[in-house]
């Protein structure tokens, strides 16, 4: 039988990468529309920065 949860460890590095992002966001955060940015650009962080690093490994 397969181990269905091994792949339970990117989700919970990204959920703290997702809440520190959010945090950084939310303290830079000077009006309403950056408020509201704060969420979208916490969820793509992570993943730009997965992006950059594999990119300067392999670029």
């Amino acid at each position: 039988m397969a181990n269905k949860s091994s792949g339970a460890g990117g989700g919970a590095v990204y959920g703290i990468g997702f809440v520190g992002a959010a945090v950084y966001y939310f303290q830079q955060a000077d009006t309403f529309w950056m408020f509201v940015l704060a969420i979208p650009k916490a969820i793509i962080w992570p993943g730009i920065v997965v992006f950059e690093l594999l990119k300067s490994f392999y670029g």
